[in-house]
Order: structure tokens, then C-alpha cells, then sequence
């Protein structure tokens, strides 16, 4: 049913939709350069231990599906995978030799989770809740 990961104290699966979009909005994802910014984010989470479950690149925005590990917070992984990647967009895609001063992403994103269906989580903790009742009259017999 789901593809739980384990840090030592926790299992966990955390999936977020992350939305981005360049600076004013200008219409750069295109062609070759669509193409090599998945490569490039791949990489970026690669490192950080994120998985990169989706992507897609509109004309003037990007989808992503990430699955971050819950000792890194949304917004740090935000932070880094977009300063990050905009120095790697400036250096090898866009060739440019001074990355200081030069944007490549727009401050604000659109971040949501993505997950286990709420009504799913309600059955369950009900059901564990009957479980504990059902355990705590069999030890008083």
C-alpha cells in the first residue's frame, strides 16, 4: 500500500508538490534546456538524500514531486534545491560567468503535501483505538 522509509527512530513518508517559477515569470523552459534541468535537479537531490519522484517543466513554471526526509524541513530543502540549482542554470545551461546578482528563481512557491487520504488516517486511528479497548478487557478476564 505505501512505500514507508526508515531513519533510525522513525518510519516515515513524507511526499510534498512542490510549484516554481523563474524570476518575472519569463517563459525559459523550453527545448534543450527543459531537458537539463531535470539532470540537474536529480542531482541536487541526489544529494541530499530527496527523492525526485516527478517533474515537469511548463514553458514558465515547475512541477515537482518530492519525497523529503523529515529531518530536513520543506523550506530548507526549498531553499537549497532553488539556490542551488540557479547557480547550476546560470554556470552550465545559461553560460553565465557572474552568478552573484543574478536570479534565476522567483521568490515565492505553491508546497503541498501529498499523501495518505484523510478519511484513511481517521479509519485507522479509530480502528486502533477499538484494538486498545478490546486488549485492555482481555487482560482484566
Amino acid at each position: 500500500m505505501h512505500d514507508w522509509q526508515s531513519l533510525s527512530p522513525v518510519r516515515w513518508e513524507c511526499k510534498y508538490h512542490m510549484v516554481l517559477i523563474p524570476k518575472y515569470r519569463n517563459r525559459v523552459f523550453y527545448g534543450k534546456l527543459k531537458r537539463q534541468i531535470g539532470g540537474i535537479w536529480r542531482d541536487l537531490c541526489c544529494h541530499r538524500g530527496v527523492e525526485l519522484w516527478e517533474g515537469h517543466c511548463m514553458p514558465e513554471h515547475v512541477h515537482r514531486c518530492l519525497r523529503i526526509p523529515p529531518k530536513y524541513s520543506v523550506a530548507y530543502t526549498r531553499g537549497f534545491l532553488t539556490g542551488k540549482s540557479a547557480v547550476r542554470i546560470q554556470r552550465e545551461l545559461l553560460r553565465e560567468r557572474r552568478v552573484t546578482g543574478l536570479p534565476f528563481w522567483a521568490v515565492g512557491s505553491c508546497v503541498s503535501t501529498v499523501g495518505v487520504d484523510e478519511a484513511a488516517v481517521r479509519q485507522y486511528l479509530r480502528e486502533q483505538e477499538e484494538l486498545e479497548q478490546r486488549q485492555g478487557e482481555l487482560d482484566f478476564e
